[in-house]
């Protein structure tokens, strides 16, 4: 035995061909299934242990990407009409938090180049306008979610009244443009009521030359004759002292011309004179930031968007008359000057934004018309230091 063992050891060092005995193949036989006749381990199981992380998880996110997927597939299969609302409430998430980055990125350039908004780039302007009525509009629908259990009914609004909860990221194509109409009637609702509040304002004013000319223009807009820019700008004095002054302007009218320009009516006199002041001194330096872009630049979208705002109805306009409007608006914009001093820089945006909501003559119905006279009476008010007159 102790030969036998002498010769397995032999041939398992040297290679020799002499064979081990009975004994010894059993031994090893039964040896075999420890540790140490194990086949060696895969080079993948020595992995480091941010590998071994790495590898986990692009396994869960494949694994809940296959998921998610056919998910998607059993409610586009099983419940197509929730799936459409589905579908548009994700995008409308990623959309918000995709302007929400944004926003939070030109800030912080303006903060670390002590950039203000006026001298910002066009882009970043309406940027930073349109996300700020955005927020707005989601901080009241957070606002009345408060409450426990609140949420719940919230949803429910929120499916009911989408036009007055949330904002155009969650709406479907086809609301987008009824939102959008929606909206536009109920802005020129209130056109008819200034055109009424300037022509019993035109019997207070002095000057006869503004007297006629605020008269005619009335008239004009009344039988659905466009005013040219000239006759606009013609005006302009008119807007500067009472009675059309912005700051001599009482409730009723300044609630018009609140509803005029999508704003909320339902405030305190002061608030609406500070909102109205604002946001006609936020349209102007838009206007100057496209003046200086060019309008040839803008995308179709950008035009519409840009038209819109101003008070045409641009959902239904090719894209060539819009930019034919919106150049002639540019055209009574850039024809006042910009205000060199601070003090009064304010009071001259507003004057000019005020002007710019008479808008050009490109529309040829009446609801256009009134359009484009009826913020006249809140747009004219600039003081321009060129000649040292208020105009």
């Amino acid at each position: 035995m102790a030969l036998s063992r002498v010769c397995w050891a032999r041939a398992a060092l040297w290679g020799s061909a002499v064979a081990p005995g009975p004994f010894v193949t059993r031994r090893l036989q039964l040896g075999r299934s420890g540790s140490a006749w194990r086949a060696p381990r895969s080079s993948k199981l020595h992995l480091s242990p941010k590998a071994d992380v790495k590898n986990l998880i692009s396994y869960v996110v494949t694994k809940t990407r296959a998921i998610n997927g056919a998910y998607h597939r059993f409610l586009g299969r099983h419940f197509p009409r929730f799936y459409a609302l589905y579908t548009v409430f994700m995008k409308g998430i990623q959309m918000l938090w995709a302007d929400a980055k944004k926003a939070r990125r030109i800030k912080a350039n303006m903060w670390k180049h002590n950039v203000k908004f006026h001298q910002l780039s066009y882009r970043e302007m309406e940027h930073l306008r349109q996300f700020r009525r955005d927020v707005t509009k989601c901080l009241f629908v957070g606002v009345i979610s408060i409450p426990p259990f609140a949420n719940y009914l919230v949803f429910l609004l929120m499916y009911l009244f989408p036009r007055q909860l949330l904002v155009k990221h969650f709406w479907t194509p086809k609301q987008q443009i009824d939102f959008l109409d929606i909206y536009h009637s109920l802005r020129k609702q209130s056109h008819s009521e200034i055109i009424a509040y300037l022509e019993r304002a035109s019997a207070l004013v002095s000057d006869a030359r503004l007297h006629w000319h605020l008269t005619d223009v009335c008239t004009k807009v009344q039988n659905g004759t466009q005013p040219t820019a000239h006759d606009i700008l013609a005006l302009r004095e008119c807007f500067s002292t009472y009675p059309l002054g912005l700051n001599q302007l009482q409730a009723l009218q300044m609630k018009a011309l609140s509803r005029a320009l999508l704003l909320t009516p339902y405030l305190p006199p002061p608030l609406l004179r500070w909102r109205l002041k604002s946001h006609t001194t936020v349209i102007h330096q838009l206007d100057r930031a496209l003046a200086k872009l060019g309008i040839g630049q803008l995308t179709a979208q950008e035009v519409k968007s840009a038209c819109y705002l101003r008070g045409l109805n641009s959902t239904h306009i090719a894209d060539d008359r819009c930019r034919a409007w919106l150049g002639e608006w540019l055209q009574i914009s850039c024809s006042l000057k910009e205000p060199s001093s601070p003090r009064r820089s304010v009071r001259r945006q507003q004057s000019s934004s005020r002007l710019f909501h008479t808008g050009p003559r490109l529309m040829v119905c009446k609801p256009c018309a009134l359009y484009h006279i009826q913020p006249a009476f809140f747009l004219l008010r600039k003081k321009d230091r060129g000649k040292g007159r208020k105009v």
